[in-house]
């Protein structure tokens, strides 16, 4: 039986490191994305995997298009193996400057949409007797800067959901695990370092930014698509309920001196 994948925010970023590595893994694989423009961009760059690729934009934060879509490709092949929860948005604010709106549509984004997708694929993938969902979460669930309040809050709730999520359905052999990167050269990266760069290049403060990592850099989606390919295949049939860091061992650092 081929194994069909969904991939959330799967255009671009992790994402679309996911979607590739999955490609490369025998899968036929559907993109949901909200970004009309990198789904072409994505098509254009996995043609050579013909009808194995396709793309759908999806607002994956309303149950309508997501129960939608979700059934259509469930129903056109019969089953979905793997699900990629790597859509999500990274917002600022403390506990006194986010407004409720943002709180919310962090949240949406973050958090609700990986309910809603899991809510309509694990159907599907109990006719394949099995399936594999992998959450994007973030270091940040477990130690955050400062001034991302809603961000930080709602990947600490994908922990929790991912591990509901593995105890619920765990006897019918659907796994659902979290990966935490770090910092990765997505285009959510180099859009905030815009923002913070001030008179330094992005590519300088990119440079800084992976610093903080005690390897020296930030890590290329590839590198956590192959993560997410191996949480996807049946080389982890046996992990469920985890929580994966891939941060470049920048959690595990403390300060060499206090200032």
């Amino acid at each position: 039986m081929d194994k069909v994948a969904i991939v959330t925010g799967g255009a671009k970023g992790i994402g679309l490191g996911s979607a590739q590595r999955l490609l490369e893994d025998g899968a036929s694989v559907v993109v949901f994305d909200v970004d009309e423009k990198a789904i072409a961009s994505a098509q254009e760059q996995f043609a050579s995997y013909e009808d194995r690729f396709s793309g759908v934009k999806v607002d994956i934060a309303h149950e309508v298009e997501v129960k939608k879509a979700i059934n259509e490709v469930g129903n056109r092949h019969g089953h979905i193996d793997y699900l990629v929860n790597s859509a999500g948005i990274q917002t600022y604010g403390t506990a006194e400057d986010t407004s409720e709106e943002l709180w919310d549509r962090t949240f949406g984004v973050n958090v609700k949409a990986m309910f809603l997708t899991s809510k309509y694929a694990i159907p599907f993938m109990r006719k394949a007797k099995g399936g594999s969902i992998v959450n994007i979460s973030s270091v940040q669930a477990l130690s955050n800067q400062t001034n991302v309040l809603a961000y930080a809050s709602s990947k600490g709730a994908v922990n929790a959901l991912t591990r509901a999520i593995a105890v619920d359905y765990a006897p019918e052999q659907i796994r659902c695990n979290a990966v935490l990167p770090g910092c990765v050269d997505t285009p959510m990266i180099r859009a905030t370092a815009e923002s913070f760069a001030g008179e330094r290049s992005v590519e300088d403060f990119l440079h800084e930014w992976g610093l903080t990592h005690p390897i020296g850099r930030m890590a290329t989606i590839h590198e956590i698509g192959q993560l997410v390919g191996f949480l996807c295949s049946d080389k982890s049939s046996f992990i469920t309920g985890a929580s994966f860091v891939i941060d470049g061992g920048m959690t595990s650092r403390l300060p060499n001196k206090l200032s």
